[in-house]
């Protein structure tokens, strides 16, 4: 199973919303939310159905019994992070409490036990030959990094045949973002064109790079500071990292966000330029090979609609000016009326000579 994993090193620069419009493009039977603290992929996959849901058991935490308690004051002098207090009784304080065991080894009576202690939530969305797996860390609880990969286990395990799968990942660089690299055959970074987004996309490429990850980059809000989309766009150079596009700032993205639907749900600049980063995307996933995946709106080839990427090293993209910005893979090679792409249906009406004459690259 080849494994996609989306990062932004920060949040809020669009990940989940490039996550789920990727999942839709692929038709993705495999996928998986690991931004654990906060997961909302949930939100706009269009699940009707109820999750199979189970407790996640993380690391132990200290129960006290004051039967048994000589109030010796040993446990909570030794204890590091100041989880046992005492006022007339001993206890501890389960959000303080790292389960290290250091109370339960000194006790001299054996009043203290380390009880295994519920830190998440476990969701698991599954139907036919797909299958989403999610889950939510519960407030103040540690291994996250544990359930991130017990999320992406699960996901595995529900659908066995899946040939790729598309995961969410979480902002930062801490435990849930390694645990999400890990095993992973790609990382896409959606960077920010800010001063907090530059400085967090190095930091994010740095961590990938340390696991000897492939690694693209994307810009999200591009003309919000085109200054600063060119800086990146000279880092990825310098550092010979694959840049892939960039997406405008688009208030339809909003709209579709809100009304729970993916940005390729609809024709918008967003979802037109999010189409192309895909297309790119899958040629460095699958590099140049045929991915067993199908893509929404066209042959199974080259990562979705590109059959004539081959003669024009990097896709269709002369063919803006008649499709509205929107790739024309299909004109003259494929049938036409079986892509997916919006802006082509105002091409169904013309003749075969017409659509040769116009400024495609497939004539």
């Amino acid at each position: 199973m080849k494994q996609l994993l989306i990062l932004s090193g920060k949040g809020g620069t669009g990940k989940t919303t490039i996550a789920s419009a990727f999942i839709k493009l692929a038709e993705a039977r495999a996928y998986a939310d690991c931004d654990v603290d906060a997961p909302n992929l949930h939100l706009i996959s269009g699940w009707n159905s109820e999750p199979a849901s189970s407790d996640f058991y993380g690391l132990p935490i200290a129960e006290l019994s004051t039967d048994l308690c000589i109030q010796c004051d040993s446990c909570r002098q030794h204890c590091r992070f100041d989880a046992i207090s005492f006022d007339e009784e001993y206890k501890v304080n389960t959000y303080a409490c790292e389960g290290c065991g250091v109370c339960e080894y000194v006790c001299p009576v054996g009043a203290i036990k380390m009880v295994p202690a519920v830190s998440g939530e476990l969701m698991l969305y599954s139907g036919a030959d797909e299958a989403f797996s999610t889950a939510q860390l519960r407030m103040g609880s540690g291994t996250s990094g544990l359930l991130v990969t017990e999320v992406k286990n699960r996901m595995k395990s529900a659908a066995p045949d899946a040939k790729f799968a598309i995961i969410d990942g979480s902002p930062g660089i801490g435990c849930p973002v390694i645990a999400s690299i890990s095993g992973v055959d790609m990382v896409l970074v959606v960077a920010e064109p800010s001063i907090s987004g530059i400085s967090d996309m190095e930091r994010i490429i740095d961590t990938a790079a340390k696991f000897g990850t492939k690694t693209a980059v994307c810009v999200n809000k591009f003309d919000t500071n085109l200054e600063n989309t060119k800086k990146i766009e000279d880092f990825c150079a310098k550092h010979d990292l694959p840049f892939v596009g960039t997406i405008p700032f688009d208030s339809d993205a909003v709209k579709a966000i809100n009304d729970g639907l993916t940005i390729v749900d609809m024709d918008c600049a967003s979802g037109r330029a999010v189409r192309k980063i895909y297309s790119a995307v899958m040629e460095l996933l699958f590099e140049g090979g045929e991915p067993e995946i199908s893509a929404v709106g066209g042959d199974e080839q080259k990562g979705g609609c590109m059959p004539c990427a081959e003669g024009t090293e990097g896709g269709c993209t002369s063919c803006a000016t008649i499709t509205e910005g929107a790739c024309t893979p299909c004109v003259g090679i494929t049938d036409v009326q079986n892509c997916g792409y919006n802006p082509l249906k105002e091409l169904l009406n013309k003749t075969e000579e017409q659509k040769n004459d116009e400024n495609s690259c497939c004539k």
